[in-house]
């Protein structure tokens, strides 16, 4: 369904659930001095996903290979980290009524895949499955179909952005999950992951002929680009756009393992007599 450009899919009605869980649990907990900056990047987060998946951007997307790799790039480094500056855990957890709360921990604890999805979850494999997915989905056989067929291009989706909140789960303090990484491996964290970034972009940029299929295929496309100048867009948008994230997580990261201890204030000596 859609209206004006604008789509009404199930990531809208995801979006309204979390907001509704973050609003909930909101009110049953304890006021803090820098919940309204929490509030914020939260909503921002979730307003991002909108925009990528719901609004003109998606129709876009199959049109413009270069559109479309702004949606991918809102997925993998725009909405993960702003939803985890939220701090969504520990509060969405408390909009659920005690009795679920309490079968779903259960549950979580007896079950055999706890200890494998923590496993997933640690800081190496995490980069791992963030990465690894961002390449594979950039093969062309599995690009295109993505583009054919609706449920894979919605796996994709899906798995840029929960790859994405576990590996941004390592550079954000998100709550239950705290970073296990000192900032010097913080930093060469992100910058693994900026080099994985800049290897396709590379790619795309150095190919002498248009990679997918699809884009290729078609006869016109917004702005009368050609399908190479197009693949050369979103490479350029890999490039630039898609390390702002990156960027300014690497500069905190950096400040903070070159900055100095801070050293409690000396205690003065009590005179004797």
């Amino acid at each position: 369904m859609s209206w004006g450009g604008w789509s009404i899919e199930p990531p809208l009605a995801y979006v309204a659930l979390a907001g509704l869980l973050y609003w909930m649990g909101g009110r049953k907990g304890t006021a803090r001095a820098d919940d309204g900056r929490r509030e914020l990047a939260f909503v921002a987060g979730l307003v991002s996903i909108v925009l990528a998946l719901d609004s003109p951007i998606d129709g876009d997307a199959d049109r413009l290979f270069w559109v479309h790799m702004v949606q991918h790039i809102v997925l993998l480094t725009v909405s993960p980290p702003l939803i985890l500056l939220g701090r969504p855990w520990p509060r969405m957890w408390r909009a659920l009524p005690l009795r679920t709360r309490t079968r779903v921990g259960r549950g979580l604890a007896r079950s055999r895949m706890g200890a494998p999805l923590r496993g997933l979850a640690r800081p190496w494999p995490a980069f791992v499955l963030f990465n690894g997915t961002l390449l594979a989905w950039h093969i062309p056989a599995l690009y295109d179909a993505t583009l054919r067929y609706g449920a894979i291009h919605q796996l994709e989706h899906a798995l840029f952005f929960f790859t994405g909140l576990v590996f941004w789960a390592h550079v954000v303090d998100a709550g239950p999950l705290r970073p296990r990484l000192a900032w010097v491996a913080r930093v060469a964290y992100l910058a693994g992951a900026m080099v994985a970034g800049f290897a396709l972009a590379l790619t795309l940029v150095m190919a002498g002929h248009p990679i997918y299929g699809h884009y290729a295929a078609l006869v016109s496309r917004p702005g009368g680009i050609s399908a190479l100048a197009d693949q050369q867009l979103a490479a350029g948008m890999m490039w630039v756009p898609g390390s702002i994230s990156y960027t300014i997580a690497l500069f905190i990261a950096f400040y903070r393992w070159l900055e100095p201890e801070r050293r409690p204030a000396s205690i003065p000596a009590v005179p004797t007599s």
